[in-house]
């Protein structure tokens, strides 16, 4: 594998530059010094703040991109041999690293780099860490998956030790990263499409696991079905937290106020650490809560300085967000795209004012909707009343022969009222004509259904 010479910046290409995470790389790069170029294939606010910030954008992806005094690519799983930038630097025997390889070098340069991984989660839990981090005074270097307003996006490169990333387990890649402290929040069947089943999933993060030297630690929810099977025998500390199965942290007294968002008193090996109040709503959010307080005493942060910082943060963009309210109608937008996320989020919502909760879901990837069918139509009758947008392909062609009729006829074999439109239009002239003052609209998806939300406010 090519190994950057950090003290020698060179001309780094990225391939799909325009990604949340891709994007957070290229702006570390740019502040090392480092000249950056790459390509995706739409124009975002993210390609335009690495243009302000003096990278070389390329919108489309063509071989002629690719120029003779590029030192290094970087490129994601999503891109393919025959893509044609791919294929050029193939051709001309310029060093590839993927994503997560950069990814991994750039943490070995921080003496505290940490990696918050789990099937669901990571984006709030490294945010909760981010807000706590910076309450401290700590200076961290951030990279988030999601838009967190306290850094004014999804990066933030600071000078200090600390180093704060999500770890995504697809394809393996957070194989590829060298944290000192690790976060494992959930293993969940996902991400279907690459691996076989849940002990195929196990084995990864027992991997992952693997990786922290003898003086790191691994934080683990301990809710986690068969976590042993992950944590056993390795040579760090290991701490545990948990709702129902308590480890070294749990939470008791937990109580909601009229939006839904917790309260509840932190108990550490059995002695109370006292009463933490969340801004954002739901259980799993208690959850999420424990292990950033786990990691902030780890680190050595005051618990005032912990406390503060969770209750500062106030949720990123697309986890739970309010985008408004048309005719006394409030809208809310979540990423939520797999079965346990939507149980989380809609059981978040039965806690929110509303008269009747309507969902508008749109399925991602044809592998994830098949592998979780009968999950997926339980989750969804949580909501009083579901609308269902055509599956968000992704990556994927729809060889299986899934479509989201087959997930309405579902959810309306258990009772709940469905419907399915194939056009975003003929969602949001349905839920014009049929929601009321008082109902809570939730858009959910991983894809673009933030659109549907979105468009109805400009309706105003």
């Amino acid at each position: 594998m090519y190994k950057i010479d950090f003290s020698h910046p060179l001309r780094v290409h990225f391939i799909g530059i325009g990604g949340i995470s891709m994007s957070g790389l290229a702006e570390i790069l740019l502040q090392e010094n480092f000249q950056v170029s790459g390509s995706d294939a739409h124009e975002s606010p993210l390609t335009k703040r690495l243009e302000e910030k003096g990278a070389t954008i390329y919108i489309g992806q063509r071989a002629s991109n690719i120029e003779d005094s590029i030192d290094l690519v970087v490129y994601t799983a999503a891109i393919h041999p025959d893509n044609p930038e791919y294929a050029c630097v193939v051709k001309k025997g310029i060093p590839l690293l993927t994503r997560a390889e950069l990814l991994g070098q750039i943490m070995a340069n921080y003496s505290m780099p940490i990696a918050v991984s789990g099937t669901h989660g990571k984006t709030t839990t490294t945010s909760m860490i981010s807000h706590m981090l910076l309450e401290g005074g700590c200076d961290p270097t951030v990279t988030v998956g999601g838009i967190l307003p306290a850094i004014g996006g999804n990066i933030r490169v600071g000078k200090s030790g600390f180093f704060v990333t999500e770890a995504c387990e697809y394809t393996n890649s957070f194989h590829s990263f060298l944290p000192k402290i690790s976060i494992i929040l959930n293993v969940d069947a996902d991400h279907l499409d690459f691996f076989r089943d849940i002990d195929h999933i196990r084995q990864s993060f027992r991997q992952f696991a693997q990786i922290l030297p003898a003086d790191g630690c691994l934080i683990i929810n301990s809710d986690t079905p068969e976590y042993q099977t992950i944590t056993g025998g390795l040579p760090c500390k290991v701490v545990t937290y948990g709702l129902e199965n308590p480890g070294n942290y749990t939470a008791s007294s937990v109580q909601f106020d009229e939006k839904g968002n917790p309260s509840f008193i932190c108990i550490k090996d059995g002695q109370p650490l006292g009463t933490f109040t969340l801004s954002i709503p739901g259980i799993h959010n208690v959850s999420n809560a424990l292990a950033a307080i786990a990691l902030g005493l780890e680190l050595g942060l005051d618990i005032d300085v912990i406390r503060r910082g969770l209750t500062d943060f106030s949720g990123t963009d697309r986890r739970f967000q309010h985008k408004g309210t048309i005719g006394g109608v409030n809208i809310i937008d979540d990423y939520a795209h797999h079965p346990t996320e939507i149980r989380a989020t809609l059981s978040s919502a039965k806690n929110y004012p509303h008269e009747k909760l309507w969902c508008v879901f749109q399925p991602h990837t044809y592998t994830r909707t098949h592998a979780l069918f009968t999950d997926f139509a339980q989750a969804l009758t949580l909501a009083d009343h579901v609308v269902l947008a055509d599956i968000y392909a992704a990556r994927e062609k729809n060889t299986i022969g899934i479509t989201s009729e087959d997930l309405q006829k579902e959810i309306q074999k258990l009772g709940t009222p469905c419907e399915y439109f194939p056009t975003f239009n003929e969602i949001e002239n349905f839920l014009l004509e049929n929601c009321t003052n008082g109902d809570l609209v939730m858009t959910m998806g991983a894809g673009d259904i933030v659109k549907v939300g979105e468009r109805l406010l400009g309706k105003q």
